[in-house]
């Protein structure tokens, strides 16, 4: 187990019991109670475990929206500009090195499809623990082809990707901690959920401007706040292929926003009351992510050999 790792439970440890004592006892039971069984989805299951030894940390998820059956992740802080590529009972597809990047603290991955037919994978360089970072980077990347032939590569012998395209951004108010990296699949407007102990965390809106140059201001347009404690404390995220839903993870649970029926703004889906997704057992989970067609939800935790865990939609 990193130090790393260690530090980030002992935070949440610690700062989910400082909450649950300063907040007395009908506030600790918060947590518990949104533990109730789903309306919506089937109890959790365990497809596989990440085979790859290069997966230490996985701290995003992404399904590909042009090979159905393919997923993406990436290790958090300490790794290089690496992304594997997986099938959901955790056989390896392949290493890539993603020209063009950096990995200062990769935090989320998703994936997209342009009208053209192109997809796209976005990497969230937007991790800052200590919070002394006032800029963050977005990665835009061709997803590679994954398949039998790609197999064999590795961290020590990756292929390489096509050049990745950038976006910089900072925040209007503060240097923000982020882990949550969101993509419309209709406007390509993206989305980065903060992390916070002490509140609701924030969400941002960044336009989808790559290699404009300079550093685009990030604009504020709310908070986010789970039945949970702490309840702005979230590490990953999905938009749904068809931008009707939104799923968000802390290390423990998942919670699915929807639009109402006939409502055409996006951003009025952060305003409604979530559904509890109970992600099974993680040691320290940060990834979460759709199918390719929104029919289940998945999920993965840090750690070697990490379990993949599918929810399905009922």
């Amino acid at each position: 187990m990193s130090m790393k790792m260690i530090t980030k439970i002992c935070l949440f440890v610690i700062s989910t019991t400082s909450v649950v004592i300063s907040t007395g006892c009908a506030a600790a039971s918060q947590k518990s109670n949104s533990l109730k069984p789903s309306v919506a989805f089937e109890q959790p299951l365990v497809t596989g475990n990440i085979r790859s030894s290069d997966v230490t940390e996985s701290s995003g998820l992404a399904a590909s929206k042009c090979h159905p059956g393919v997923f993406w992740t990436h290790n958090d802080s300490g790794d290089g500009a690496f992304i594997y590529a997986f099938e959901k009972d955790g056989s390896t597809l392949g290493t890539w090195k993603v020209t063009g990047a950096e990995n200062i603290d990769w935090e989320d991955i998703a994936a997209t499809k342009d009208a053209s037919g192109t997809c796209y994978l976005y990497i969230g360089e937007i991790g800052d623990n200590q919070k002394r970072r006032p800029m963050h980077m977005i990665y835009r990347v061709e997803e590679p082809v994954a398949n039998d032939a790609s197999r064999t590569s590795t961290r020590n012998a990756p292929l390489q990707t096509s050049t990745a395209t950038s976006l910089a951004f900072s925040y209007p108010d503060t240097n923000q901690d982020a882990e949550t990296l969101l993509v419309h699949p209709r406007t390509g407007e993206i989305y980065i959920v903060t992390k916070r102990v002490s509140g609701p965390a924030g969400i941002y809106r960044v336009k989808p401007g790559f290699d404009n140059g300079g550093i685009q201001k990030a604009l504020l347009i709310g908070e986010l706040s789970v039945p949970a404690i702490p309840n702005g404390f979230l590490t990953g995220g999905d938009i749904s292929v068809d931008g009707t839903r939104v799923v968000i993870c802390d290390y423990t649970q998942g919670y699915e926003y929807s639009l109402p029926k006939g409502e055409t703004d996006f951003d009025s889906i952060w305003k409604q009351t979530p559904e509890t997704v109970d992600l099974g057992k993680r040691k320290l989970g940060e990834a979460i992510g759709y199918s390719s067609d929104a029919s289940s939800i998945f999920a993965t935790s840090e750690g070697k050999n990490p379990p993949v865990i599918e929810v399905r939609r009922k």
